[in-house]
């Protein structure tokens, strides 16, 4: 029998974009996932692995005020989100999400400039993975990377999400 060091909470939350996947560690967020995303299974097991954490599905205060939270964004009523997080990846992948979190809301910026942002500029094609990885959607914003050409490229969520999230935060 495994000894586990830590307990994941998980939780799902039915959202106007879909089914999200809401997982917490201890007094920290660390899943907002799209449930139907073929990597949300994937992004579960490296939590459950990374964390040396058994799975629990239950809820939590901090997956509770994180879906407070969401339906205050999706209102159109919350622009920042206050929930701590804990994401898991590899150095790179965390700094890409760091990034991320600073694109304001209701802002865009291409993979180009987020590559460049963090000083690798020739790695567009890393940045889009590590991108693809974030297992903390909406909270930690992917959806608002673009295309160059301003298009809207892949999203975890499909680009209908993708389509009204960007269409929430222009809205305000």
């Amino acid at each position: 029998m495994k000894n586990y060091k830590h307990t994941i909470n998980l939780q799902y939350y039915h959202s106007p974009c879909g089914e999200l996947v809401l997982a917490s560690v201890g007094d920290e967020l660390c899943l907002c996932d799209w449930k139907d995303n073929p990597c949300a299974e994937r992004n579960i097991r490296r939590l459950v692995s990374c964390l040396n954490a058994e799975l629990k599905i239950e809820t939590s205060h901090v997956s509770n005020e994180t879906r407070r939270q969401l339906e205050e964004y999706f209102a159109g009523n919350r622009k920042a989100f206050s929930i701590p997080l804990h994401p898991v990846g590899t150095d790179f992948q965390l700094k890409v999400w760091k990034a991320l979190l600073n694109i304001p809301y209701g802002a865009t910026r291409s993979y180009k400039q987020i590559a460049t942002g963090i000083g690798y500029p020739d790695a567009v094609r890393a940045v889009a993975g590590a991108i693809g990885a974030n297992g903390i959607s909406i909270l930690i914003p992917c959806h608002r990377v673009i295309g160059s050409n301003r298009s809207l490229t892949g999203y975890a969520g499909g680009l209908e999400a993708k389509r009204m999230l960007l269409e929430i935060e222009k809205n305000e």
